[in-house]
Formats: C-alpha cells, structure tokens, sequence
C-alpha cells in the first residue's frame, strides 16, 4: 500500500514537473505582441508668418512652384487659353520619349523632301516661324529638336510629328492622350507647333509638363544652349534672353495675337548650400512686344520667388512624434532626435511623412524607432527616437493569455 502510495506521488511530482516545464517553456517561446503605437505628430507643418507678396503678371495667369519642396501656387482663376508656341515643349518632350537621347548622340536623321521645302514656304508666307530648309538636306534628331526649342521653327514641330507618328492627326492623339496621363485636365493640343488658336492649355498644366520635360536631360541641355548650328540656314538664337542670367536656363517662350506672349521658365537657385529649381509658367503677357513681355513677368516672378525663399526649423528637437503602448497598458513616447530644418517661404504647409518599424515589441531608450520626411524629401529624412524604454508584456499577462 505505503509501495502504490510513493508511485503515486512520484508519478504526480514527474507531471507537475512536467506541466511546469511546459508552462515554463510556452512562456518563454510565447511570442510577444507588437505594441500599439499612434502618430501625434501633425499631417502638415507650417512655415510661419504670412505668405510673400510674388510678383504676379498684372494680367494673364502664371504658376510657379520650387522643386523639391512642393507648394505650387498660381496667380488669380485659370482657364484654358492659347498658348502660342509652349506648345512645342509637348512635341520635343513626345519626340525625347519615342527616341531618347544620349549626350552627345546626334539620334535619327531626317532627309528633306520636296514637299518639306514647299511646306515651309507655305508656312513662311504667313509669317510663322520656320526654319528654312532644302530638298535632300539631312537633318538630325538633335537638330531638329535645336530648331524647334531655340527658334521655335513650326515646319520641324511638323516634319518631328510626321516622322515621329506617320501623320498630324496621329501625332496629335498622343499629345493629348499624354496630357490626360499627367493630369493636365484643361489643356487641348490641335497642332505640334501651337499656331492653331484652338491649342489651349492653363498655366498649371503646362507647369505639369515642365516638371516631366525637365527630367529628360537632352531636353534641359538643348533649352539652356544659346545658340546652335544648323544645316542651310547656320547659327540660331535661342529667343529666351534671359538664358544664362541669375540662374535662368530655359525653357520655351511663344508669342502670337490670340496667346499674348507667354513663356515657360526655369531659373537655378541656391539656399544654404542646397540647388533647387524655381519652374514657372506665364501666359497671355500683353505689356510692349510680346516675348519681351513674357520674360519679364517671369523674371519679375521667378526672381521674387526666389527672394521669398529662407531655411527654417519646422520641427525642433524633441518633437513628440508617436505614443506607444505595450500589452499592459504601460505607455512611453518618442520624439524627434534632433531638429529639422527645410527650405520654404512664410505660410508654406510642407507635407509630414513617418515611416514606423514595424512590429516591434519594444522599445530602448534612444533607439530608432521611425524616420520623418518632410515636404519633397529631397533632405536626409529626420530619426526619431524612444524616450523613455518600453518592455514587452509582464510575466503576469504571459500566464493570462496562455490558452
């Protein structure tokens, strides 16, 4: 009996030692639960003081925007008017994606027809602009996209479109269908060339499509060169005079009495040792000659918009950026390692982005737990850090949600 009575117990000591193990070892595997964790930061940041007073066109519309740091601002109401020749920034940037261009290359070649010659004497006689040409001259890619952007020749917009889609109409479908693509909801092409009054287009939209024509490199090279050689006529001019100055290079001006003058502009600036790009837009300039009306309510405008430009610290060291909590209800903090500086101009709302580790269990003091980006992102993004540590979940929860 006292023999059966030691099995017994022996045998129930080997199974609580048994569940211990067990209970011992599932705690210890037992995955923790990520914490809960939730952004205080604010969505937005605002540079203080009240927005700078640009120097709009007195009529007209313009938009203008600083790359990299986003906020793009118009002058009054946009609707869609005549562009003039902007419109052959769409026909070079059509021509640059079908048939890119490397430094240097001089890409396909075009050989002149009769028809061509003919074509621009037609076009000539009423006193568009063109680039004369002979039956079986060659023309190269480059040079034609020379002749395009720098005299702004409507036969090339035409022999590009041509060769580029087979025929006008053709050529034409893609230009719009590639506004739709970026957003330029208020623009309507007719023509390669934008002799057609019926080529409209608003300031903001064509700001759209010189943030993309800016980024093909062949494209921003040919609208900074002030002058260039081509065959039968020899050395062009640029028609943008304001190349070369304060930080101007490019991009296109146009000029007829339906569009007034009109220009699309790009002018470099530096800011505590950080290149950005002012881009701008002026249409329907009416002020003296028509051109020379255009580059001087861009200069007026990207030169304020340039003054208007400081570094500030949008968010100081410290920020309280996220709360967390763990499975006990413990909560901790963490903020901003140090400050953040951007370059903006008074009442600029600069978009906040944080980006969490994901599924963490807990936090140390000082470590890493998210980045911040603001604005355009082109700064290094800001860390933030715990402030305070924050375990995984007690001995006590464990044993509560075994099951």
């Amino acid at each position: 009996m006292i023999a059966s009575l030691q099995r017994l117990a022996t045998v129930a000591a080997l199974g609580l030692v048994l569940v211990v193990v067990a209970v011992t070892w599932r705690v210890a595997t037992e995955a923790a639960p990520a914490l809960s964790i939730q952004r205080t930061l604010a969505s937005y940041v605002r540079f203080p003081g009240d927005a700078p007073m640009l120097a709009w066109p007195r009529a007209g519309e313009a938009a203008v925007e600083v790359q990299g740091i986003g906020g793009i601002t118009t002058s009054a109401k946009l609707t869609p008017v005549p562009i003039a020749s902007v419109a052959k920034v769409m026909t070079a940037y059509l021509t640059l994606l079908e048939h890119p261009l490397a430094p240097g290359a001089e890409g396909f070649t075009m050989t002149i027809t009769p028809a061509d010659v003919a074509e621009e004497e037609r076009r000539a006689a009423l006193l568009q602009s063109t680039l004369p040409v002979k039956a079986g001259e060659r023309i190269t890619e480059r040079q034609a996209l020379q002749a395009l952007l720098l005299p702004s020749a409507n036969n090339v917009a035409a022999l590009l479109a041509v060769h580029d889609a087979g025929t006008l109409a053709a050529f034409v479908a893609r230009m719009n269908s590639t506004a739709r693509a970026l957003d330029m909801v208020s623009t309507r092409y007719t023509d390669p060339s934008g002799f057609n009054d019926e080529t409209v287009s608003t300031a903001i939209d064509q700001l759209k499509l010189a943030r993309v024509a800016m980024r093909e490199r062949a494209f921003a090279a040919i609208v900074a060169e002030p002058s260039a050689e081509l065959p039968v006529v020899g050395s062009v001019t640029n028609l943008d005079t304001l190349l070369g100055r304060d930080g101007y290079t490019g991009i296109k001006t146009g000029s007829d009495r339906a569009a007034g003058g009109c220009f699309m502009f790009a002018k470099h600036v530096v800011i505590a040792g950080r290149r950005l790009t002012v881009l701008g837009v002026v249409l329907g300039q009416r002020e003296g000659a028509l051109i020379e009306a255009a580059l001087a309510s861009a200069q007026r405008l990207g030169d304020s918009v340039a003054a208007a430009l400081r570094v500030e610290t949008v968010l100081p060291a410290g920020t309280r950026v996220l709360s967390a909590s763990n499975a006990d209800g413990h909560r901790t903090t963490a903020a901003t390692a140090g400050a953040l500086q951007e370059i903006g101009w008074s009442g600029l709302e600069l978009a906040v982005r944080v980006a969490v580790r994901p599924a963490m269990t807990s936090w140390r003091t000082g470590e890493r737990v998210a980045t911040i980006v603001v604005g355009g992102g082109v700064v290094l993004p800001m860390t933030v850090v715990a402030v305070r540590p924050l375990g995984g979940p007690s001995l006590g929860w464990r044993l509560l949600h075994l099951l």
